[in-house]
């Protein structure tokens, strides 16, 4: 099979990126058979054979994580927090009866993509960042409904512009009837279902004009769990970071981070039960996750009624110091937690 155009870093506009992918020279794979990991490697065919009874296609084994590498002011990256991302994608791999990827080989992974692909970590100060893919499939051929005996893991990356051009800019969100996972079912686990049965409620949302959709427990449809396919955050009038607790809600690297810098910066933080008919209690709202680290919530509609937070134009004072406190870890701009900044060596 024939390769694809592969990018160069002197086609891009490093201050006018978009959130796309890039077929860059280098992506790292390993190969799970016989019981063990091969050691792996880089390879530049960005296509992937694989036999049309794999069970990534058939029965959803395929699991992923995503990161990003911030070029630091001294020239040099990090990555942030890797470890994190390599626990939940073994935790992701026990619930779907996958063999789990060792922690070492996932962040060696990562280190060798970013540094063979170093030319296309954006400059720092445009915003702009080296997206990491990592994941892994059941590529064995398989009929019945059993996990493979094959699977394949890789990482690639992609550079990928700030996710907001006019900053933290809060947009509107909406509650519907659909549930993101079931109780009991696999939205701890980042696994490729989750996204494909999300897909018509985000679409829904935006046709109504909404940034994305609020989903609700599926059991009640009464607490909230996640905003579209990030984690919701709301600070209380009195001070306090309230984050959702459920066994269905996909622990988010970004959300623990987050309760850690609130508490540091003197808020009380936690996770617990949030209603959907308690809104009043929030002056501040957010989503959270890897991409935009933090995107105001303006207001959420729920059966009609609207909510308006801190503002629909404007970002709340607390949200904004938790995003400068966080970003200024990211690119080293501050020292924060050992092991949260990860130095990758480059040329």
């Amino acid at each position: 099979m024939s390769e694809q155009r592969k990018a160069k870093a002197e086609d891009f506009d490093w201050n006018n990126l978009g959130f796309a992918y890039h077929d860059l020279p280098y992506r790292f794979r390993a190969y799970y058979k016989d019981g063990k990991w091969s050691e792996g490697g880089l390879e530049t065919d960005s296509n992937i054979s694989v036999n049309e009874a794999a069970t990534g296609l058939h029965y959803g084994q395929t699991i992923f994580e995503g990161l990003k590498v911030y070029r630091r002011a001294d020239g040099g990256a990090n990555i942030f927090r890797p470890d994190r991302n390599a626990k939940r994608l073994q935790n992701s791999a026990a619930r779907l009866m996958m063999a789990p990827v060792p922690e070492e080989l996932f962040v060696r992974a990562l280190k060798e993509v970013t540094k063979a692909n170093q030319d296309f970590i954006p400059p720092y100060g445009t915003g702009a960042t080296l997206y990491l893919r990592p994941f892994e499939f059941g590529g064995g051929p398989v009929v019945g409904v059993h996990p493979a005996d094959n699977y394949v893991f890789e990482v690639y990356a992609t550079p990928v512009g700030a996710y907001y051009k006019g900053g933290l800019t809060p947009t509107a969100y909406v509650t519907n009837h659909y549930d993101r996972a079931a109780h009991g079912g696999t939205g701890a686990a980042k696994t490729g279902g989750n996204y494909g049965a999300s897909m018509i409620a985000g679409d829904e949302a935006h046709s109504a004009g909404y940034s994305d959709v609020v989903y609700l427990d599926p059991r009640l449809h009464e607490n909230i769990e996640e905003l579209g396919s990030a984690n919701f955050f709301g600070i209380t009038k009195d001070g306090r970071f309230l984050t959702p607790k459920s066994p269905s809600i996909l622990p988010s690297v970004t959300k623990y981070s987050l309760l850690a810098v609130a508490k540091e910066l003197g808020l009380q933080a936690e996770e617990t039960t949030i209603s959907i008919n308690d809104l009043d209690q929030f002056s501040e709202a957010g989503a959270m996750g890897t991409a935009a680290v933090i995107s105001p919530v303006g207001s959420i509609t729920h059966n009609g009624n609207k909510h308006v937070f801190y503002s629909e134009t404007e970002v709340g004072p607390w949200t904004q110091k938790l995003y400068d406190r966080l970003t200024a870890i990211q690119y080293g701009d501050q020292e924060g937690p050992e092991g949260w900044a990860v130095d990758v060596p480059l040329d």
